[in-house]
């Protein structure tokens, strides 16, 4: 063999050991941190670690511990769009996570979702940052006339920008999403399928309204951190996925039940010893 074809089946070599080597070096950075809301959606997968440590940071708590023997950090980031970014803040800075998942329960946008089908959100979007169309006093409101704003569009003035009014998606990391993906046979309380995620400090129960969303904007669920926690993992350039389980769907007359909270901890659970031994099998 000459020379050249030697080196070149050894580039060839590491060319091909790249990913998994650039995937172990990403993850290799700190613990997986799960988010949940309140405690019904935090303190059930916090009791599932190993040799739990609890501590708090203000008025946010989080539990130290591990998962097959690798570190995992639970954060009960506390209801609502202010609270979920400030607690994905925190955890960015005080543990340098290698990746976020943001789960609990939510509300069904899609008719053909039910109560305890998990949502595995491609895309989160924030359903509260609008710019309403100017109207003299008299001629009402109408919230489906409200065109999105994104507000990470540019440095000045967001009512002034000449956007195209799209939405602002925040992706799941593709790799989180495989992940999730590959353990939807351990789940057997409903069906598990990607969709988009709709987050706003707003309890929507306006079927039209929903409706519009859902079109618009493809979102299959609705509750009120995902799009902020996805916004500032993506600051701190940290793998995030929003996985959500729906406790109730008044599109389609689902009750709520709050056991809910309990099945999708225990699906994500599922999700982390995946990742972990993905990391593992990459250091490998």
């Amino acid at each position: 063999m000459t020379p050249k074809k030697v080196l070149w089946q050894a580039l060839s070599v590491c060319c091909l050991a790249l990913p998994a080597f650039s995937f172990a070096q990403s993850v290799e950075k700190g613990p997986i941190v799960v988010q949940g809301a309140m405690p019904i959606e935090a303190e059930h997968f916090a009791a599932r670690l190993d040799n739990p440590k609890e501590e708090q940071i203000g008025g946010w708590r989080f539990w130290r511990g591990t998962i097959d023997g690798y570190p995992v950090v639970v954060s009960e980031t506390l209801k609502g769009m202010s609270n979920s970014a400030a607690a994905t803040a925190i955890a960015a800075t005080q543990f340098k996570p290698a990746a976020f998942i943001n789960q609990g329960t939510a509300g069904g946008h899609d008719p053909a979702l039910n109560v305890y089908d998990i949502v595995l959100g491609k895309y989160s979007v924030n359903l509260g940052a609008f710019k309403t169309p100017h109207k003299l006093k008299g001629e009402g409101s109408d919230s489906t006339q409200w065109k999105p704003m994104d507000l990470l569009a540019s440095k000045g003035s967001a009512g002034e920008d000449k956007n195209p009014h799209t939405i602002r998606k925040f992706p799941a990391d593709p790799q989180l999403l495989s992940v999730a993906e590959s353990v939807k046979g351990t789940y057997g309380k409903g069906k598990v399928v990607q969709g988009g995620i709709g987050s706003a400090d707003i309890w929507d129960s306006e079927l039209d309204r929903i409706s519009h969303f859902h079109n618009e904007y493809q979102t299959s669920a609705e509750e009120m951190e995902t799009a902020s926690a996805a916004q500032v993992a993506a600051q701190f350039n940290v793998p995030f996925i929003g996985i959500r389980v729906l406790s109730n769907n008044i599109t389609n007359n689902g009750k709520y039940d709050p056991k809910t909270g309990l099945a999708c901890q225990d699906y994500v659970y599922q999700v982390v010893k995946a990742y972990i031994a993905k990391i593992e099998s990459a250091k490998k």
